[in-house]
């Protein structure tokens, strides 16, 4: 999932820090490195793009990965999209501000999905880099609903959404919200 990297419009808690243009430069330098740690022809890679018409024509992102619009609505309603779409077998999905994700990453969380209806990437910071279904059911009916998004709440309110689930976890990665949270990675 990516936002068109304008000045802004994304990463605005990074851009309260360091200043909006730099924060939409790191977001976008990111994204790209990003895409080519994790591009494997083991999986289909997607970007879910918002705004949905501007990131459907942008010139920012590879021209040769398939882009899907993430629809309105809060992350909770964008994410429960993106997993309701009608290809069949399991799927993840990952943010763009997780630069220490790495291919070997993505392989265990849909080998987690091998055994286990759900998996997470949990985040440093409580909330999480990744999230993934098998998809052999719908998603639950109430997945995402009231999660205190961009707080060390949002793992535990996800998973209070999802009964019956036991997921798995991949990898604790430290995903960028601040200077401080770019700094640690940088070190």
């Amino acid at each position: 999932m990516v936002k068109e990297p304008r000045a802004g419009r994304v990463k605005t808690r990074l851009g309260r820090d360091i200043g909006m243009v730099s924060a939409a430069w790191w977001f976008r330098h990111s994204v790209d490195r990003l895409l080519r740690n994790v591009s494997d022809p083991r999986w289909d890679l997607l970007l879910a793009v918002s705004p949905d018409a501007e990131g459907l024509r942008s010139r920012v992102w590879p021209e040769h990965l398939q882009r899907i619009p993430q629809r309105r609505g809060d992350l909770g309603q964008r994410m429960a999209h993106l997993l309701a779409l009608p290809q069949k077998g399991p799927v993840v999905i990952i943010g763009g501000d997780i630069p220490g994700v790495r291919r070997h990453h993505i392989a265990d969380a849909f080998a987690k999905l091998g055994s286990n209806r759900a998996v997470f990437g949990p985040a440093t910071d409580g909330g999480y880099w990744l999230v993934g279904l098998k998809r052999t059911t719908p998603p639950p009916r109430q997945m995402f609903k009231s999660v205190r998004w961009s707080t060390e709440h949002a793992l535990a309110d996800t998973l209070a959404t999802m009964p019956g689930y036991a997921p798995a976890y991949a990898a604790t990665l430290q995903d960028v919200n601040t200077a401080a949270d770019l700094a640690a990675y940088q070190a």
